[in-house]
């Protein structure tokens, strides 16, 4: 693929594990959730790569015994309530992205946001970190009937955009991304900086490129100005 720079000319992330390290947050909720039931907390680093499998893993992480579906989305609804009064303490841009945006902004390469997220939780979280208004599309879990690896959700945001799926690149730090992306005709990136165990073998995803920092994206992407010229 030696003309793929040439073929890019739109870039979507998935929010959690890609665009943002929101792991924090998320643990903090579930550990606070954890603490009005009783049970102790739950260390940090067993947590962080269940950050972008949602509410759901979280949960059940902390809940493994409970079978009972009413019981567990009880707890899972407690979970996201706790989410929602902490979505931003300590959530931010994972170090090197506003490098990255602010290079493709520059170069006028439209970026959008493609996650399965809740609207009610990706667009307040965007808005805390002055983010709402700088990408060219937000299309959250519950955009749509259907959410990722459904691939409509990327053909929306390419719509949306007015791109080509085949002109476009999602990155992303799950399987369901890739595949995702795949089935939507676009170029694909795995986020390895992201939510992944170690030894989890990213390439059987079947990803076009694996980043190991968001910079590193620049070498897939053309650029009218060369990347020494602009700050990265």
């Amino acid at each position: 693929m030696s003309n793929v720079s040439t073929a890019i000319h739109a870039v979507l992330f998935d929010l959690d594990g890609a665009l943002l390290d929101t792991a924090p947050d998320l643990v903090l909720a579930l550990n606070n959730l954890l603490k009005d039931h009783d049970r102790p907390s739950i260390d940090f680093n067993k947590l962080r790569n269940l950050a972008s499998q949602g509410s759901v893993a979280l949960t059940r992480y902390g809940f493994a015994e409970v079978s009972n579906n009413e019981q567990f989305e009880q707890l899972r609804q407690e979970f996201l309530q706790h989410y929602a009064e902490s979505a931003c303490v300590q959530s931010a841009l994972f170090n090197g992205m506003e490098s990255l945006l602010e290079t493709i902004e520059t170069q006028n390469i439209p970026w959008g946001i493609v996650t399965n997220k809740p609207g009610d939780l990706t667009e307040p979280l965007l808005e805390k970190l002055s983010l709402a208004s700088r990408p060219a599309c937000i299309i959250s879990g519950d955009t749509l009937p259907v959410r990722k690896p459904h691939p409509d959700p990327l053909l929306l945001a390419s719509k949306t955009i007015q791109l080509s799926p085949h002109h476009t690149i999602y990155i992303g730090d799950d399987p369901r991304d890739i595949y995702a992306g795949n089935a939507a005709g676009m170029y694909t990136c795995v986020a390895r900086y992201g939510y992944i165990d170690p030894d989890i073998d990213t390439d059987q995803w079947g990803a076009d490129f694996t980043i190991n920092n968001p910079l590193e994206l620049l070498k897939h992407i053309q650029l009218s100005t060369p990347i020494n010229e602009v700050g990265t």
